[in-house]
């Protein structure tokens, strides 16, 4: 068996792997100044933008939960990946060969489980996509896709196959290509009974569901035929360690990134809806894979969307006209408020879902039906209000009472007055009478907070400053956070020397002595260990990183991201400077202690004494200002 990756190989994917580009196939960046980028946290829900990448070191920091390190680090946080999992990955990704230390080239029954499993869903997916086009058997796939507006060229668009009736025709054509038993079965493709193996889709058309990667993770499947022994019209992909359906989001492989160019998303019903619009010019449109919109939809939609205060993009659903379209409505206005964007429905008229919709009207007509949205909460209190007959008074006042309940359950407090009067005008009744049924409805107790099992109750994050933002690393009780300002010129110094170390003086003339905070000491002890590199790399800050130690990880990450303050370039000169004026600062504490000293001794009584201290004194109060000459292009 294949022993660790060769270091060389290591260096040559972290090298070719740039972090801004793995890191935007699950989160939308923006520039953020000084070559840094920012964008929502994918390890943690936030309204601000904390998540920093800084391509230039290929390192990645989140000033709000502390989560930081290099393209490895992402990949393995991410996706839930061992190391050599992830750099596995990468490597495929960006063409390197990987070498073992106890032989060649891996081959592909020592990969990890996942890629075993991704490789798996691969091949399975050409199997599909090939039998679609090419077997007799396929016809009725073909006519499905026919009779709903869809030619070759889009099914090929889509990865859209047909599964043979046989039962074991993918089986076969797996072991052919060396795919172990028990992964088929465990990624879903194969399933087990009495009498054997024997494939989970027979006879159905297939859409291959991806993560944002492209990866593909699992399969939906529509029934095409009457004695199909599986009742149910479509089929998914059983939970395994892929595919997990709550995180899913059919097409969102090729909408990432107009939804985020755009700012919307399209949030259908079904495969087809997803086809016909992106076909028909809508290309953000998105769909949920055997499961209702939840929480986990959310949080991807809201990292593509970079959906923060700042920046408003929106969101629209398509339900049908019926009950159950309108009980999505009311679901998905129960997590609106988990967006900061503008949220909308787009409903049509006559019921027809944007793949009939497409069929019947042509592209147009999809685009029109996007763009005639109205806001989610107007769709939803006129279905609630149109329950109740509003000629009666008194069926004016249950509507009111039953609309109000739903207002009051919004948790923007800005917008409950608005929903308030926009309730007043649709039933027609005095807006202060519906403002007290609101208040009357939102007389419960406060929900509980939530607190994050591992770093106790939730606060607001700090934002960066220009002392930093707060760590989130532990530290002793009696120790100031990190990003106490008493502490920027020790950060802005170790930044320095993270980010620059090829700039650094040999030797720098800093020691641990001159840093107060315990993390900040380890990360210099951790630098000043390490050999001078030419240039700042992945490799050498990884170095660091492991003689740091855990504790230190996330501070030091954060000052791998956080841009000096300074402006152009920096040089050694300013480099120097900056180590100089902690060396400066501590020297200034020298020159206290000794003062305090001379005050305390008597010149008469003790001569000696004081004529030594008094020396000392003249040679730091030197010291001190050729330090501070030294120091003078710092940064105050």
């Amino acid at each position: 068996m294949a022993g660790r990756i060769r270091d060389e190989d290591i260096a040559l994917v972290r090298e070719r792997a740039a972090i801004d580009e793995v890191v935007s196939a699950y989160v939308t960046l923006r520039g953020a100044g000084g070559g840094s980028q920012k964008g929502l946290c994918p390890f943690h829900d936030e309204k601000t933008p904390s998540f920093t990448v800084t391509p230039a070191r290929q390192y990645f920091h989140c000033f709000g939960c502390g989560q930081g390190g290099d393209v490895f680090t992402f990949l393995q946080q991410v996706e839930g990946l061992s190391f050599v999992e992830a750099a596995e990955k990468l490597a495929a990704r960006f063409g390197v060969e990987l070498r073992y230390t106890e032989g060649g080239p891996r081959t592909g029954g020592d990969h990890g489980q996942r890629q075993r499993l991704v490789e798996a869903n691969r091949l399975a997916q050409l199997f599909y996509e090939a039998q679609l086009a090419e077997n007799a058997e396929a016809v009725p796939g073909r006519r499905f896709l026919t009779e709903r507006g869809f030619d070759r060229d889009a099914a090929a668009r889509f990865g859209v196959g047909y599964a043979p009736r046989s039962g074991e025709a993918l089986l076969r054509h797996l072991r052919g290509r060396d795919v172990r038993d028990d992964d088929m079965v465990t990624a879903g493709l194969v399933a087990r009974s009495s009498r054997g193996l024997y494939d989970r889709f027979r006879g159905r058309l297939l859409w291959p569901i991806r993560e944002l990667s492209g990866e593909v993770v699992g399969f939906g499947a529509r029934r095409l035929y009457d004695d199909d022994r599986i009742e149910a019209k479509y089929l998914n992909t059983a939970e395994s360690p892929l595919y997990k359906k709550g995180h899913l989001l059919y097409g969102v492989d090729l909408a990432r990134r107009d939804i985020a160019r755009a700012g919307q998303a399209v949030v259908v019903e079904g495969y087809t809806d997803v086809m016909a619009c992106h076909l028909a010019g809508v290309p953000t449109a998105v769909a949920t894979c055997g499961t209702s919109f939840g929480a986990d939809h959310v949080r991807v939609l809201r990292r593509l969307l970079l959906d923060h205060d700042e920046f408003r993009g929106e969101v629209i659903f398509t339900f049908d006209g019926d009950e159950a379209g309108q009980r999505a409505a009311l679901k998905a206005f129960e997590g609106d408020q988990q967006f900061v964007a503008q949220t909308y429905v787009a409903v049509e008229a006559s019921g027809l879902d944007p793949c009939d919709l497409r069929l019947q009207h042509g592209d147009a007509s999809v685009r029109e039906l996007v763009a005639s949205r109205v806001p989610l909460y107007r769709f939803v209190l006129r279905n609630v209000i149109g329950r109740y007959d509003l000629e009666r008074a008194d069926g004016r006042i249950d509507a009111v009472r039953a609309a109000a309940r739903l207002v009051a359950s919004v948790r923007d407090r800005s917008k409950v007055d608005a929903f308030a009067r926009e309730l007043a005008g649709m039933v027609g009744v005095d807006p202060d009478e519906v403002r007290g049924v609101v208040r009357q409805a939102s007389r419960r107790p406060p929900p509980t907070r939530r607190s994050d099992p591992q770093q106790g109750p939730v606060e607001p994050a700090e934002s960066p400053s220009e002392h930093g933002a707060a760590s989130h690393q532990p530290a002793p009780a009696d120790v100031l956070p990190v990003g106490d300002p008493r502490f920027a010129d020790e950060r802005e110094a170790l930044k320095a020397a993270v980010q620059y170390p090829q700039l650094m003086p040999a030797p720098p003339g800093l020691d641990g002595g001159d840093f107060h905070h315990p993390l900040l000491r380890a990360v210099w002890a951790a630098v000043a260990a390490a050999p001078l590199p030419a240039e700042a790399d992945g490799g050498w800050l990884d170095g660091v990183r492991e003689r740091a130690g855990a504790q230190a990880s996330s501070v030091l990450s954060r000052l791998a991201v956080e841009p000096l303050r300074t402006t152009g370039e920096p040089d050694a000169r300013l480099v120097a400077a900056l180590l100089a004026r902690v060396q400066e600062l501590t020297a200034a504490r020298r020159v206290e202690a000794v003062k305090s000293r001379l005050q305390r001794t008597n010149p008469v009584d003790q001569p000696a004494d004081y004529n030594r201290m008094f020396g000392e004194l003249v040679a730091l109060e030197q010291h001190r200002r050729e330090l501070r000459e030294r120091a003078i292009g710092s940064i105050d």
